[in-house]
This record gives C-alpha cells, structure tokens and sequence, in this order.
C-alpha cells in the first residue's frame, strides 16, 4: 500500500491557500483549502509530477511557437505582425498561468513564479487604459463585441480571472489580479443591469465568464461582479445570439437556464455555463435554482453521458445528442467537457452534501479526463472515443488514429488538463462544522477546521489497484466529531471496520477520536459486467467491463495474434482479473474469453494508447 507523504510541507503553507472555489455563502460542505491537503507517493502524485517535469514547461514552450506570447507582444507594442491563432489564443496563455499557480502552490518554486511573473507583466502591458484585453479580436475584426457568438472575448477574460485568483490565492501577490479587476470592472461598466452601452444584452457564445466572475466576487467582495455573472446567467436562453448568426441550440441559448431539464449543444459550453449558474445560484442561497440544476444534471449522467463519464456525443458541433444518443466510434467526449463536469460536479457536491456527485468526480477523473493525456505527460487527446475500429486512419487533427499529440490548432484541452492537474488537491476532501469528509481515496494527509478543533488524518492506500483504506487520526480535538468516508455506488457489500455498510452514501463514525486511532475501509474490487441501457441502441447487446473506479478498454496491443477486435464476441462468465503490461505502477488487468476461445485482456481506459494509437474497444458483444 502507498503510505501518506511524511515530506514538510512547502513554505506557503504556513497561510491559507484555497482552492478554485471558495463559497462566501453556506453550503452543505466546505471546500478543504489547498494547503490542508497534502498528496503522498502514489498514482495520483504520480500523474502530478509528470504534469509539473513535462506537461507544465512544455506547454509553455508550445504557447512561445504557437505564437500566443507574441500575440501579447504585439498588442503591448513591443513587436510587429501577425496575430497569430484562433480568436481565443489568449485563453490557452491564461490556463497555462493558472495552472502554474496552483503548481506553486503544491510545491513552491522560483523559476516557476518567475515565468508566472514575467508573462503577467507582458499581459499588463497588452491592457488598454479602460480594462478592454484581447489580443486577436480588435486586430482581425476591427472592433471589439462586434460578434459575441464567435468572438470568445467574454471566454477570454473569464480565463483570465481565474488564473488571476489562482495566482493571489497561490502567491498572495495582486500582480495579475490587478489586471483582472481592471478587465471585470471594464464588463461591469458595458454590459448587464450596470451598462451604458449598446451590449448590454448580448452575452457570449462561450461561457466560463460566470463562474470566473463569481469567484472574483468572493476574491473581492464586489458585489458587482455576482451581479453581472447572475445577469449573464438569467440573459442566457432568450435566443439573443440569433441575431449575430448563431445556433440558439449549440451556444445554450435556446431555454432559459431556470428553466431547462437538460444540457444541450456544445459540451463543453453547456457544463461551463451549469458550473457558472452553480456558483450564482450557491452565493445568492437559491436552493430552488440549485434543485433545477440537480435535474438537469441528472438527467445528463443518465441519458447523454458514456461509460467512461465522457460528454458530447456529435463531432458536428462538439455536442451533446439526443437522449441515448451514445456511439462508441463517433464519441467526441472532448477532454475540456470532462473538465467541465467535474468543476459542475464539485459545486453541487458542495451545495448539497449528495454523495453521487462525489461519484461523478471519481467516474470523471479517472476514465473521462485522465485518459486525455499520455502516462509521461505533454501528449494529448482531444477526443476521447470508446472504439477505434480496424484500418481506421486519421481525417482528423483530432482523430485519436493519431495517437495523442503535443498540441493542437485548438489547444484548449492541454493546459485545461494542466490546471486541473495542478488543482487536484482542491477536489479531494471537505470539511463541517462538525467534521471531515473523504470523497477522493488518495494517499497523504488531510486538515480540517471544525468548531471543536483541528482534525487530522493520513490516508494509506493503493487505489484505484486495491480497495483497502485506511485512515489514521494525526490530531483530534477533545470532543466528538464526525468522520465521514464515502461509499462508492458501485462498492456493493464494502466494510468499515469489518461491519457492511451501504453503498451511494457516506459511512459515518462519530466519536472523540485521539491521535493514532485508525479506521479501515475495504473496497470490493472485483471485475464487473455493465451492461447498457435498453435504448442505447449502438451498443445494444454488448458489455463493457469494470473494476472499481476503473472503466477498461481492450487494445490490439494486448490481444493474440490474428484477433480483430470488431470482429469478437464475449463470454461475460468469463471474467476474471489478468496481468497486463505494467504500464503504471501496480496496474491490474482483465481478462475475457471470446467465442472462439481466445483470451482477452483488457487495461484501464486511461492508460490506452500509450504504445501507439491502434484498435481499441470499450464495449465488447456479448456472444
């Protein structure tokens, strides 16, 4: 079992550090600031270290080629030419800052903060005197808001705020949060209830400006930020963006957010816009807003979500389909749109205390996200499909034929992945006034202040490989308080402590705890038939497999010579675990017999492709 880091903590430590989202109002949970979580050695410290040695210094030298940087240069005065990328090329530079913030945070370092600090400069000087920053629109277009629906400017600047959040709450410095205040002010005085202008009832086809003015709000305390982001939510649904040419459907535009029973159009900006009503609908304690979003919610992991918690089932629009609408070989599942729910996810975890969306955050980060980057970091996907069928070739950029790449014309997903990444302690663990609560098993330590004390545990584990937990008090206070463990829904027949306790909930153990005291949390982690629904007619009458909160994929790689994988059929009795390539540490395989007698293995879907992009299927037919 990885045992919790018993390493010191970094300096910054020492104060506060929250994480993405800090609600101001009461919420059912409270978030665990960035600095009372610690990861220790194992597979998710992992993935951090080769996010921060590769994935980190690379896309900064892929925003230095791609011309993003220059692209400030240009607009400060400090170079001449062409701007260079899509109209959001900003947003990359920002998510790329973002990330490098909560990367200080986690672990301290000087050339990290300089670079930090040298591009928050260049990105100060490209601001104009009344707070406007864009690089690409007013050069190509000739004007500013003159197309909301393609322009991105108001996705832009909601990228750039929360990196400047990241970057005070990580350094405690003002440098980029300056620029940002300038910007937020900037929208406030031309747009919503507060404008004087002509824009004050356009709102942008891309959400993220929302929740990114929301958490500068509780950065601030200015009230005006929650109100034009609660404006920009509530302008949402009016077809408003018709009028410049665009799809009310695809930009969320069509229903009223209020109002809507699902998600619909493009993923990604469908689960921005649900993350952004969230946190509007968290600060102004609208508990009927937030039922509305549980609906919606719900009715997306139900109906238009893949196995592997992957969203958006269309290329055509990078969106979501009709109601079981689920291909395996066509999935789109952009990476971004994972990211999006988780970031949905956890402001409802923290709304509402219900233990299913700490499940989708699991579901999430293990299958849907994590399997958008290679195992050493800096390759991509895109796109994350359940099928690459036999002799496909890559028509695509984006086609995952082409392996994962290094960057794309639209690179939103990299440093999307990066911050996440970095983030990752933010999502962990939460606290009460009464006690702690566990949603994540990772192995390190935890800190929670409750009103009896400071309550802190270690937590040793080898998942997502072993279902054992075990949980050791470090500190307690004198008085009871409550330590709640989450129950997986698929953990049927798992035990704290020896006794069974129940599935899709917390388990709860109340008492005065003293340092040393320990619980054990046993997670059944046997291999798992799933099966689809009824109306999922693509892949009607197959099976897909899983292993605790592992979603596994078989690739041609793995399987005897002469098999083709679109061609088998499966024995579902036949399910055992296998030894695969050890891929990452501690890595266990399945195994299925096909018709023909052949053995089968299968490997996590997140490690596919990291020996080359060839033949792979989620769901096999059942023989």
């Amino acid at each position: 079992m990885s045992i919790a880091s018993t390493a010191a903590r970094p300096s910054n430590a020492t104060r506060d550090i929250p994480g993405p989202a800090r609600p101001l109002a009461p919420t059912a949970l409270r978030p665990l600031p960035l600095s009372e979580v610690r990861l220790g050695e194992g597979f998710w410290l992992d993935r951090q270290h080769a996010n921060r040695d590769v994935s980190v210094p690379d896309g900064l030298r892929q925003l230095h080629d791609a011309g993003n940087l220059r692209n400030f240069e240009i607009a400060a005065g400090r170079a001449e030419g062409e701007v260079l990328g899509p109209v959001f090329a900003d947003s990359d530079v920002y998510k790329w800052l973002e990330a490098a913030a909560w990367e200080y945070a986690r672990e301290p370092d000087e050339s990290l903060l300089a670079d930090q600090l040298r591009i928050t400069e260049l990105v100060a000087a490209a601001q104009q005197p009344d707070g406007y920053l864009n690089t690409v629109v007013p050069v190509r277009e000739g004007r500013r808001y003159g197309n909301p629906q393609r322009d991105h400017e108001h996705y832009c600047a909601g990228h750039l705020i929360q990196a400047a959040v990241a970057q005070k709450r990580a350094t405690g410095r003002d440098d980029l949060l300056n620029v940002a205040v300038g910007v937020a002010d900037h929208l406030v005085r031309e747009f919503g209830p507060a404008s004087a202008t002509g824009s004050a009832g356009d709102v942008d086809g891309h959400p993220v400006i929302e929740t990114a003015l929301v958490e500068l709000y509780r950065e601030t305390g200015t009230r005006a930020y929650l109100d034009l982001a609660a404006w920009f939510v509530d302008a949402r649904g009016h077809r408003t963006l018709e009028r410049f040419g665009g799809n009310s459907t695809y930009l969320s535009d069509r229903v009223p957010v209020r109002e809507a029973t699902t998600v619909e159009g493009h993923a990604v900006r469908a689960v921005y816009l649900t993350t952004g009503a969230t946190d509007v609908a968290i600060e102004t304690s609208d508990s009927g807003f937030i039922s509305t979003l549980a609906a919606q919610y719900e009715h997306m992991a139900v109906t238009k979500q893949y196995v592997t918690g992957g969203l958006g089932s269309r290329w055509d629009g990078e969106a979501f389909g009709d109601p079981y609408e689920l291909p395996s070989d066509r999935a789109y599942a952009e990476t971004c749109a994972a990211i999006g729910a988780v970031q949905w996810a956890w402001r409802m975890l923290l709304a509402t205390g219900d233990a299913s969306y700490a499940d989708q955050i699991e579901l999430l980060l293990f299958n849907g996200f994590l399997a958008g980057v290679s195992l050493r970091g800096g390759d991509y996907f895109y796109v994350n499909p359940l099928q690459v069928r036999h002799d496909a070739h890559a028509d695509d950029e984006r086609t995952p034929k082409n392996g994962r790449l290094r960057w794309f014309g639209c690179a939103c997903c990299p440093p999307n992945i990066m911050r996440t990444l970095s983030s990752l302690g933010g999502y962990l663990a939460t606290s009460t006034a009464d006690g702690l609560q566990v949603h994540q098993y990772v192995p390190g330590t935890l800190r929670a202040a409750t009103d009896a004390g400071q309550l802190e545990v270690s937590v040793t584990t080898d998942y997502p490989w072993d279902g054992r937990v075990r949980i050791a008090v470090q500190n307690a206070p004198e008085t009871p308080v409550t330590l709640s463990l989450r129950i997986p829904l698929w953990a049927e027949d798992a035990t704290l402590d020896g006794a069974e306790v129940e599935a899709g909930r917390y388990a709860e153990v109340t008492r005065t705890f003293a340092a040393g005291d320990e619980l054990e949390l046993v997670l059944p982690m046997s291999p798992r038939v799933t099966r689809p629904h009824p109306r999922l007619d693509a892949v009607r009458g197959s099976i897909a497999v899983e292993r605790g909160p592992l979603v596994y994929a078989f690739e041609r790689a793995d399987q005897p010579e002469g098999v083709v994988l679109d061609d088998v059929s499966v024995d579902p009795e036949s399910l055992t675990e296998a030894e695969a390539p050890a891929l990452v540490p501690g890595l266990v395989g399945v195994s299925l017999r096909t018709r023909d007698g052949a053995e089968l293995t299968g490997i996590p879907y997140f490690a596919w492709a990291n020996r080359g992009a060839d033949d792979m299927r989620v769901w096999l037919p059942e023989a």
